[in-house]
């Protein structure tokens, strides 16, 4: 239990129905928290509950189109009134837009696809929760970035990046100057706000290439989402520790 935080804890979980999102749900479900599953599809959302509550976890179902204003609002509307309020924040829903996606070849349409979900869905998201969290005695927001978006890593001679899909890069990017303004536009408040690194996790946004599982995916994420009152805010970490901006 994070400390301040009354003894059921809600958090919200987006892209929740499977990989990392799910894995996250899993962990902070463990904890003994009440978890939104954020997800589009109502199948694969209500097959997420269904295996969260059968391991012991109060788990609920959000349909939630992270690209949709009024799914938005209504899942805001849905989150108040099941669970009465909202304490912790987790924008993980993201999209790569397919590869291959260099800056000579990729399609603008893909660009605004990738934009829209990974980086206006964390505004669109993060503000419609905002009156819930600013109601929370210990409200904490994580978003799901990638190291691939540091751009001090980007920049620094003998690092290879890999084969990364140029707006995907460039959405994570955009993501951590976000993260960045939140802290500082909510500096007065109690709101501790952080971006993670997953690490190259084995999902279908790379086709299961990735070295990690989705539950060490998850870890930073549930790190970020269970800090003490006095913990970090503004900082993007993963496993290891901090990785630059």
């Amino acid at each position: 239990m994070i400390d301040g935080m009354s003894e059921r804890t809600i958090a919200l979980v987006t892209g929740a129905n499977k990989g990392i999102g799910y894995e996250i749900a899993v962990g902070l479900g463990a904890l003994g928290w009440r978890i939104g599953v954020g997800a589009r599809d109502q199948q694969r959302r209500d097959t997420a509950v269904e295996k969260l509550r059968a391991a012991g976890t109060d788990a609920f179902g959000v349909p939630l189109d992270v690209t949709d204003d009024e799914s938005v609002a209504a899942a805001a509307e849905l989150i108040a009134g099941h669970a009465g309020g909202l304490d912790v924040l987790v924008n993980n829903a993201a999209i790569t837009g397919g590869m291959p996606q260099t800056p000579t070849t990729v399609e603008p349409a893909t660009v605004r696809a990738v934009l829209e979900t990974n980086v206006i869905g964390v505004i669109r998201v993060t503000n419609a929760m905002l009156p819930m969290l600013r109601n929370s005695a210990s409200p904490r927001i994580v978003n799901m970035s990638s190291s691939v978006g540091s751009f001090a890593l980007q920049t620094t001679p003998g690092i290879d990046m890999g084969q990364v899909p140029a707006a995907y890069l460039a959405s994570k990017t955009f993501l951590n100057a976000l993260t960045i303004q939140y802290v500082k536009e909510l500096s007065e408040t109690n709101i501790l706000i952080n971006s993670g690194c997953p690490g190259f996790t084995a999902t279908d946004l790379n086709g299961f290439h990735g070295v990690r599982t989705p539950q060490q995916g998850a870890a930073i994420a549930i790190h970020l989402a269970t800090l003490p009152d006095d913990g970090p805010t503004g900082g993007f970490f993963d496993d290891a520790g901090t990785v630059p901006w």
